[in-house]
């Protein structure tokens, strides 16, 4: 059965800038070759996203994780310019 996540609690203003708490929790991070870190996590997707992402993979003779690398590493990130 799928975990639930509490819905969040008041704001309450913080003590740290979110680029800082991010730096200091991959900084944990297993390191992979590159300057890279590896990050291991589960995505939720209809059946449809998931047959069309491994459909788009089989055509371009690659894997599904390569895929999702490369979708994620050139996706603009919120607040750059």
């Amino acid at each position: 059965m799928a975990k639930r996540v509490p819905p969040p609690s008041a704001k309450r203003p913080r003590s740290t800038a979110p680029e800082q708490m991010a730096q200091d929790a991959i900084a944990h991070a297993e390191p992979a070759p590159g300057e890279k870190v590896r990050m291991t996590f589960r995505v939720v997707l209809s059946r449809r996203q998931a047959e069309a992402l491994t459909a788009r993979a089989i055509r371009e003779e690659r894997s599904l994780l390569a895929l999702v690398t490369e979708l994620i590493e050139s996706a603009p990130t919120r607040g750059s310019k």
